[in-house]
């Protein structure tokens, strides 16, 4: 089941393609973010340079992975909401309805 997730999480998996709104706030804080990192990959050299650029590869992969996993964490969650409004019966209190 990760698979599929894993799947529709990239992009492969297409339920409807839309549009979304950019976000000014975010888009200006990559502005930032590049800017930044061009301006210190441009000063640096050597071994810091070297270090910056693994830092920053090394940063982009554990996002990537924890965006991954707070993607499938809300797709399960739903997934739990969506079975306990149609599948699951359980209720905190009996049902006296049925006579018993």
């Amino acid at each position: 089941m990760s698979n599929f997730i894993e799947q529709f999480y990239y992009g492969n998996i297409e339920p409807q393609e839309r549009c979304i709104q950019q976000n000014r706030r975010v888009q200006k804080q990559m502005d930032i973010l590049v800017l930044n990192e061009e301006k210190l990959t441009e000063e640096l050299s050597g071994r810091l340079k070297q270090l910056f650029l693994e830092y920053v590869n090394a940063w982009g992969m554990v996002n990537a992975e924890s965006n991954l996993d707070s993607f499938m964490m809300g797709f399960r969650l739903g997934a739990g909401f969506t079975y306990d409004t149609f599948v699951s019966t359980d209720a905190p209190f009996s049902d006296f309805s049925d006579g018993n």
